[in-house]
């Protein structure tokens, strides 16, 4: 039997469109079962918060369960290669942070290619750091400066500043931003880059001084502080947190998930629970969100290399 031509385009349109059809419906009905958000670091830090608030806002709004997998270890690396060998479904969901950007250049050998294994949904907030410091470029070499571990993005925060104001601190690294605090408290280290939240109420009370905080903007949760950048022009950087899936998720499920993430973003409460840990909104599409991290990762890569920072 003759096939014409414009039945045989007729019946490949149909065969080639189908499975956009299928993977569409998916989407429409995603998720059908209860969804995983792998966070690289332990509980209770602001990844895992973060982490949670977000997941309980996708609960409530798509009617399945967010759960979050702890997977701490390796600075965040053993969670985020369970995502990239995860299958790209929409079922297994990483919180992405500064140390996925970092972690690209201080490891020489990784498993996965975060940028490669790992498509990016959407931003969820930007924490600003704190910084505490009186007199660095008067002492050089005298101050001891902690951080919640190598490659931590208290540890590139100050790695950074010290590049770009020249001054020469000792790095000394904590397992955690809780241990560091202590030390600093005790007069152990005088110099902490520290995420808000856990340092609010020691401002307020007078046991510690802060000078300024790292984002390019003066941060809400302490308006009266200036900027780094109004010291050393150019200095930004900051905490901030997003969802990310295995590569090739379909784009479907990914643009239902950053509509998602971005009515939390603009919804008030959520707005108030977030500024609570220092969190200011971090909205956009995917592709911003990927940007971001295509610059963060091109950025801390020139501080590990000139910094000569190597995994603890």
């Amino acid at each position: 039997m003759k096939l014409h031509r414009r039945k045989f385009l007729e019946l490949a349109a149909g065969v080639v469109a189908a499975p956009g059809f299928a993977q569409i419906a998916s989407a429409d009905d995603y998720p059908a079962r209860p969804v995983r958000i792998i966070a690289g670091f332990a509980a209770g830090g602001g990844v895992d918060i973060t982490a949670r608030l977000i997941g309980q806002w996708l609960a409530d709004r798509l009617g399945q369960s967010f759960v979050v997998e702890n997977r701490a270890g390796a600075g965040g690396n053993i969670g985020t290669e369970a995502v990239v060998n995860a299958a790209p479904d929409g079922y297994t969901l990483l919180l992405a942070t500064v140390p996925n950007a970092v972690n690209a250049s201080l490891y020489d050998k990784l498993n996965f290619n975060f940028i490669r294994g790992i498509a990016p949904v959407a931003g969820i907030i930007r924490v600003p750091m704190v910084e505490f410091i009186s007199y660095a470029k008067a002492n050089p070499g005298k101050i001891n400066m902690a951080s919640a571990g190598n490659g931590s993005a208290p540890h590139m925060a100050g790695e950074l500043f010290k590049m770009m104001a020249g001054v020469n601190m000792v790095h000394v690294p904590y397992r955690g931003q809780g241990p560091a605090l202590s030390d600093l408290l005790g007069g152990q280290v005088q110099v902490l880059f520290a995420t808000a939240p856990g340092t609010s109420d020691y401002i307020a009370t007078g046991k510690l001084r802060a000078l300024a905080v790292t984002s390019a903007s003066r941060a809400e949760m302490l308006p009266e502080l200036p900027t780094v950048a109004d010291f050393v022009p150019g200095y930004e950087t900051s905490q901030w947190y997003g969802i990310g899936a295995p590569a090739k998720t379909p784009a479907e499920i990914v643009d239902k998930l950053n509509r998602e993430i971005n009515a939390a973003l603009a919804d008030p409460g959520m707005k108030g629970r977030f500024a609570a840990i220092g969190g200011e909104p971090l909205p956009g599409s995917a592709g911003e969100f990927g940007k971001l991290i295509a610059e963060e990762t091109g950025k801390w890569a020139k501080v590990v290399r000139a910094a000569g920072i190597k995994p603890e």
